[in-house]
């Protein structure tokens, strides 16, 4: 695979990266988002296969596994894999673009160790356990048991945040907004000088 950068970024579900990530492609038109593939279900009628995830039966998923087409992948709760497909790296490179991942933390680690120098991995972090819990039960799409799922992963996560580049505290959106820019503009223009 040839091209472009790589722009990671991970964080607990929650943290406010998706956000941040859907904000930065409206600011820069030479960013392509890196649509994952996964096997979960779609959360009601907004997710559109191809423009949110590549929805994959776990069949698909495995037989993609056994062909070495993912950069990489991982089950992240039973059942439920996610990864990242080599194709779709180099769909956005053959586009002229640098790359955006909205990813979760084991996914940005191993994003990271593929891509090297060439990949930014900038780890969203959350004031505090409860800020995350309120943002989670905010989006009403989980039911405790899944809530509860989560909110123990992401204290798991948080002990990887050292791992990263960069760590971009989100207390407040429109100030996480203006660092991301400053950071994804300096990456991305580094080598121009």
């Amino acid at each position: 695979m040839s091209a472009g950068k790589a722009i990671i970024f991970s964080a607990p579900s929650g943290s406010g990266k998706t956000t941040i990530v859907k904000h930065l492609l409206q600011k820069f038109p030479n960013l392509g988002f890196s649509i994952s593939a996964c096997t979960r279900d779609r959360r009601g009628r907004a997710e559109q296969d191809g423009n949110d995830y590549y929805f994959l039966t776990p069949d698909e998923f495995k037989d993609k596994i056994d062909k070495d087409q993912f950069i990489e992948w991982e089950e992240v709760y039973e059942g439920n894999f996610y990864g990242t497909l080599k194709e779709e790296i180099q769909r956005i490179w053959d586009n002229g673009k640098h790359v955006i991942f909205d990813v979760d933390v084991k996914g940005g680690l191993n994003l990271k160790k593929y891509f090297g120098d060439r990949g930014l991995a900038i780890f969203v972090e959350v004031p505090s356990m409860d800020d995350l819990a309120m943002r989670l039960r905010d989006r009403g799409t989980e039911s405790e048991a899944s809530l509860s799922r989560r909110l123990y992963k992401a204290k798991f996560e948080m002990g990887f945040k050292d791992k990263f580049d960069i760590i971009l505290l989100n207390n407040d959106l429109q100030t996480s907004f203006r660092e991301a820019e400053n950071l994804v503009s300096d990456f991305i223009n580094q080598d121009k000088a």
